[in-house]
C-alpha cells in the first residue's frame, strides 16, 4: 500500500458500517461516508455533478484506501469520461493499467427492447459481477439509472427489477451509487422508486441567484444513522468536489490561553496590556478612512516580525496598492513577502460566489497554514449575497479557523444606515473582540476616535483613545478633557500648548517668589549675625568692667589689711611666726 492510501472501512457508528468517500466536507455531513455494502442514489438535474461526485468517489477509493472499483456508464464512453475529468488530476488510465479500475460502457438499445417486449438485467449482473471480481471492487457506480429502464413502460416489471439490481448489489457486498435524474414535481426521479429503495439519497441541485451560480448538496434520507439534514452549498474546481461546510459541525474546538501582540502597543495595553487571545477572532469596523486596513496591516506586520505566516485576503485593494500605501506609515510589507513570511491574496468579491470564496480561502490556508489571517473587508461580500448568507460564511470560516488555532482579523465598513448598523452587529456577534474606529469633527477638522466595544474573557479598556497615524507608525493617546469637553487633533495640542504656557509662567512666578524669600532670609540671617557681634561686643565690654571692678576690690582689701597691720606695729615678720597671736599678749 502506498503513502497515500489508507484503510477506510469499515467505519463503525452505531451499528452501521460506513466508508470513506474521500470528498472533502461529505464525509463530516454524513459522520463518516456511505452505508458499506449498500446502495447509495444520487439524483438531480443535468449538470449538477452526479457524474462527478460519483467518479471521484470511485477514483478516492482506489487512491487514497485502495479499494478497486467499477464505474457502469450507461451515456458516456471511457475516452469521453477521462478527457471530462483529467483537469481534476484524475488520470483514470492509469488506475485502469494498475487495476484499480475498471470502467464499462453498456449501451442500451430502447428498440431491442420494444420490439422483442422481453427486458431482464441477468446479462446486465454477469457483465457486472465479472468486472468487480475481476479486479476485486469494494465501490460500484451505475451512471445514470434512467438510460438502463429508458425502454420499459411495463411499472410492475420496473419495480420488480428495480428491486432484483439493488438486492444484487447488497448480495456481492459493494458499496454502490446508482445516479439518477430529478423527476418532475416531489419526485426525486423519473421513476419515483429508486428514492424508496435506496438506503441513503443525496440530492444535488445547481440554481443561480442574481447571476451567480451556486450548487447544494443535501442527505434526504440515510437509514441506520444520524446526518445533517441541511442544505450544504459544494464547488468543483481544479482539486474536485468539495462540500460546504469544511469543517466540523460541531463545537468542540480548544481554545488557548497566550495572548498575541497586534501591532499597536496602546491597543495591547486597551486589551489589558497583553493583546488578542491566540486563536481567536476580532472585527475592526469603522467608516472609510479611519484606517481599518492600517490596523489590519500592523497585525499582519507584527505576525510576520515573530516569524509566522500569514495570509491576507484583499477585497478592496491589490497587494502592490496595500504595500505602497503602508510604507507612508513606515509598515515595511515587502520584506515579508519576500521571505515567504506574508501571502496575499486578492480578488473581487463578485469574482466568485460566497462559496467558492470560502473553498479559495480554505484551500489556501490549508496550503500555507498560517497563524494569523486577515480578511479586509468582510462587509464588500453583501454585494453578492444577503446578511444572513454574508453570516454563514463567516460562521464557517470562524469555524474552520478555530478548529486550526488560527487567529483571525476582520474589517468591515460602516454606514450611517440601519442595514449596514444591523449587519455590523450580525458579524460582531461572531467574533471574540470588537474594535471600533470613528470619526471625531471638531474645530474645522477630522480626528480619529478607537475603543473596544467587547472583547471576551479578558478585561479591556472601556475609554475612548485618539488613533493618530503618523509616518512612523500607529499610536494610541487618552482623548484629552478640556474645560469645553473632549478635544482632539491641533484642538488637543493647542490646549497643552496653553496649560504648558501656564505652567510656565506659574514656575516662573513661583521662582520668582522662591529668590524674595531667599533674599529676605539672607538678609535676616545677616541681622541675626549683626546683633550676635554686637551682643558678643557688649558681652566683652561687661566682662571687662566686671573684672576691673573685683581687681579694684582686690587690691583695697589687701591695702587696707596692710594698713591695719602697720598700725598695730606689726611686721610682716611677725605675722609670719606669730601667726596666731592677733594681738593676745599684749594684754
Amino acid at each position: 500500500m502506498s503513502k497515500t492510501q489508507k484503510k477506510s472501512s469499515p467505519i463503525l457508528y452505531g451499528t452501521l458500517p460506513k466508508v470513506l468517500t474521500g470528498i472533502v466536507g461529505l464525509d463530516e455531513i454524513t459522520e463518516g461516508g456511505l452505508p458499506q455494502g449498500r446502495p447509495t442514489l444520487i439524483c438531480g438535474e443535468a449538470g449538477c455533478g452526479k457524474t462527478l461526485m460519483s467518479l471521484e468517489f470511485i477514483v478516492r477509493g482506489a487512491v487514497q484506501y485502495n479499494e478497486p472499483g467499477v464505474f457502469v456508464a450507461f451515456e458516456e464512453k471511457s475516452d469521453e469520461l477521462a478527457m471530462n475529468v483529467a483537469s481534476l488530476g484524475f488520470d483514470l488510465k492509469k488506475l485502469q493499467d494498475q487495476k484499480k479500475l475498471k470502467i464499462d460502457h453498456v449501451h442500451i438499445d430502447r428498440s431491442e427492447i420494444e420490439e422483442t417486449g422481453e427486458y431482464d438485467l441477468e446479462g446486465l449482473f454477469i457483465r457486472l459481477g465479472y468486472a468487480i471480481d475481476s479486479i476485486g471492487a469494494k465501490r460500484v457506480v451505475l451512471d445514470t439509472l434512467e438510460n438502463l429502464f429508458s425502454g420499459l413502460n411495463n411499472q410492475a416489471v420496473l419495480r420488480m427489477e428495480l428491486r432484483r439490481l439493488f438486492g444484487w448489489l447488497k448480495e456481492k457486498g459493494v458499496t454502490a451509487i446508482i445516479t439518477g435524474e430529478r423527476g418532475e414535481g416531489n419526485s426525486l426521479t423519473r421513476q419515483g422508486l429508486e428514492e424508496y429503495v435506496s438506503d441513503c439519497v443525496i440530492l444535488l441541485d445547481n440554481r443561480v441567484v442574481n447571476q451567480i451560480t451556486t450548487r447544494r448538496l443535501r442527505v434526504i434520507k440515510y437509514r441506520g444513522t444520524v446526518h445533517g439534514t441541511n442544505e450544504y452549498p459544494f464547488l468543483i474546481d481544479e482539486d474536485g468536489i468539495s462540500v460546504l461546510p469544511v469543517t466540523s459541525l460541531k463545537m468542540a474546538n480548544k481554545v488557548s490561553t497566550e495572548r498575541i501582540s497586534t501591532g499597536v502597543k496602546g491597543l495591547d495595553d486597551m486589551l489589558g496590556g497583553k493583546g488578542l487571545y491566540r486563536g481567536g477572532s476580532v472585527l475592526v469596523s469603522g467608516t472609510a478612512g479611519t484606517g481599518k486596513t492600517s490596523l489590519a496591516a500592523s497585525f499582519a506586520n507584527e505576525t510576520c516580525n515573530r516569524k509566522e505566516k500569514c495570509v491576507y485576503f484583499a477585497m478592496e485593494e491589490s497587494p502592490s496598492q496595500i504595500i505602497r500605501n503602508m510604507r507612508s506609515i513606515g509598515i515595511d510589507l515587502q520584506k515579508h513577502i519576500d521571505k515567504e513570511l506574508l501571502i496575499f491574496n486578492a480578488s473581487r468579491p463578485n469574482l466568485y460566489g460566497l462559496e467558492m470564496h470560502l473553498v479559495a480561502m480554505h484551500k489556501c490556508i490549508r496550503k500555507y497554514k498560517p497563524s494569523v489571517v486577515i480578511i479586509d473587508p468582510i462587509t464588500n461580500f453583501i454585494n453578492i449575497g444577503s446578511v444572513s448568507d454574508v453570516k454563514n460564511m463567516l460562521v464557517r470560516m470562524i469555524d474552520f479557523l478555530q478548529e486550526e488555532g488560527i487567529s483571525v482579523m476582520f474589517t468591515a465598513l460602516s454606514l450611517n444606515t440601519i442595514v449596514n448598523e444591523q449587519t455590523d452587529e450580525g458579524v460582531s456577534s461572531l467574533v471574540d473582540a470588537w474594535i471600533l474606529v470613528r470619526d471625531i469633527e471638531f474645530n474645522g477638522e477630522r480626528n480619529r476616535g478607537l475603543y473596544v466595544m467587547k472583547s471576551r474573557g479578558m478585561k479591556h479598556s472601556n475609554q475612548v483613545r485618539e488613533f493618530v497615524i503618523t509616518n512612523t507608525g500607529l499610536t494610541l493617546v487618552d482623548v484629552y478633557l478640556g474645560p469645553d469637553g473632549i478635544l482632539t487633533g491641533s484642538a488637543r495640542e493647542q490646549q497643552m500648548l496653553v496649560e504648558k504656557t501656564g505652567e510656565a509662567i506659574h514656575s516662573s512666578a513661583v521662582n520668582r517668589k522662591d529668590r524674595e524669600i531667599l533674599r529676605k532670609r539672607k538678609v535676616l540671617e545677616a541681622k541675626i549675625a549683626s546683633l550676635h557681634s554686637e551682643f558678643e561686643s557688649v558681652e566683652e565690654e561687661l566682662n571687662k568692667v566686671y573684672l576691673e571692678e573685683e581687681l579694684k576690690k582686690q587690691i583695697l582689701d589687701r591695702n587696707r589689711e596692710e594698713v591695719t597691720r602697720l598700725r598695730r606695729g606689726e611686721t610682716a615678720e611677725t605675722t609670719k611666726k606669730h601667726p596666731k597671736n592677733d594681738g593676745k599678749a599684749n594684754r
